[in-house]
């Protein structure tokens, strides 16, 4: 993108760039009432938006286009965890709802999709399938929302849905927040479950966000009953592609690996793992699984995961260990979501 033009999220793809065309604002003007509302400030605060500055038409306008954002997504609860963490349940326009998660390190995990089609067999949000995709708007209103709680200078795709699938929206959410939202290319985290798709349009992507591949297994039979409808790439083959878009802005290569007991924490994975990241610029970060609902699975002990995690220091990988943020609020991806529906669907449970 070059020349300060504006993205096409900022020109046809939001609910606040359509309004802003259809009003026949210059870009002069339009430009910081976007990075007002990216940054959580007012439509109207600052010098640039004056009276003497905005056309007389705008100004007039400015509590109706403030209400129309505003109405993007509304907090419906919030579940602080005691590790600094608080997950928030979203209500979005129809009905539905999604999560987002404000982390420690002025961090907020966003929402690409209500329900997800890739049926991860730990992960709640993907036992209904794919119920609706959000607009860009409604995935930077996340980013909103958290800044109006806490300062916020990371943003990470690594909520409920998959981002490849749902990706122009992604993509125009990720050049808004880098171009207008203040947030740094390298502290914006695009996770996937792997899609060639997705790997060519990052290759070629205005803005490149940091890249993060939720890999679980090197075997791909297990890693194919994991992530049952999951693109059928080799995990061989899924690291290099990733790890050959990361190197094209020199930005280490993020492999989640959930930690399920008996499944994926085994010591044998070890040296696979190693084949594939021992030396390479990529972190796999190992999260024991966060519990919750009925799912199949069991959260290993701390000392397997500890020792899964110092097997693959040893052999040249680099790897942290890291606790699933709010799991003393039972805030696993999609968990919210579901109790509220049990809730709605059976008033009295919980």
């Amino acid at each position: 993108m070059s020349g300060g033009a504006p993205s096409p999220w900022m020109r046809d793809a939001s609910s606040l760039g359509r309004a802003l065309t259809a009003l026949e604002v210059r870009e002069t003007h339009a430009a910081p009432l976007r990075r007002n509302w990216l940054q959580a400030r007012a439509l109207d605060d600052g010098p640039w938006v004056a009276q003497d500055f905005l056309p007389a038409r705008l100004r007039a306008a400015l509590p109706a286009l403030q209400g129309g954002l505003d109405a993007l997504a509304q907090v419906q609860s919030r579940h602080p965890g005691s590790d600094g963490s608080e997950r928030l349940l979203l209500a979005l326009p129809g009905g539905h709802t999604v999560e987002t998660v404000l982390l420690p390190g002025d961090a907020v995990c966003v929402s690409s999709q209500v329900g997800c089609a890739v049926g991860c067999t730990f992960c709640m949000t993907g036992r209904d399938g794919l119920l609706r995709q959000l607009t860009a708007d409604e995935i930077l209103a996340q980013v909103v929302i958290a800044r109006r709680i806490r300062t916020v200078r990371k943003v990470l795709f690594m909520g409920m849905g998959e981002p490849s699938h749902n990706l122009s929206a992604v993509l125009d959410a990720i050049e808004a927040l880098a171009l207008e939202g203040n947030v740094a290319r390298k502290k914006i985290v695009f996770s996937t479950v792997g899609d060639h798709r997705a790997f060519d349009r990052l290759r070629t992507a205005a803005i490149r966000p940091a890249l993060a591949l939720s890999l679980h297994s090197t075997d791909a039979d297990t890693r194919e009953r994991l992530l049952p409808r999951a693109p059928r790439i080799d995990p061989a083959e899924l690291v290099e592609q990733a790890l050959a878009v990361a190197a094209m802005d020199r930005h280490p290569l993020l492999v989640q690996w959930t930690l399920l007991a008996g499944i994926n924490d085994r010591l044998e994975e070890v040296p696979r793992i190693a084949a594939l990241l021992a030396g390479r610029h990529a972190i796999l970060n190992a999260i024991p699984w966060n519990s919750g609902g009925a799912l199949p699975h069991e959260r290993p002990r701390r000392e397997i995961a500890e020792a899964f995690v110092q097997r693959l220091l040893d052999a040249g990988v680099k790897a942290s260990l890291r606790w699933s943020a709010a799991q003393d609020v039972d805030g696993g991806c999609g968990q919210l979501r579901a109790r509220r529906t049990m809730m709605e669907l059976m008033p009295g449970a919980r």
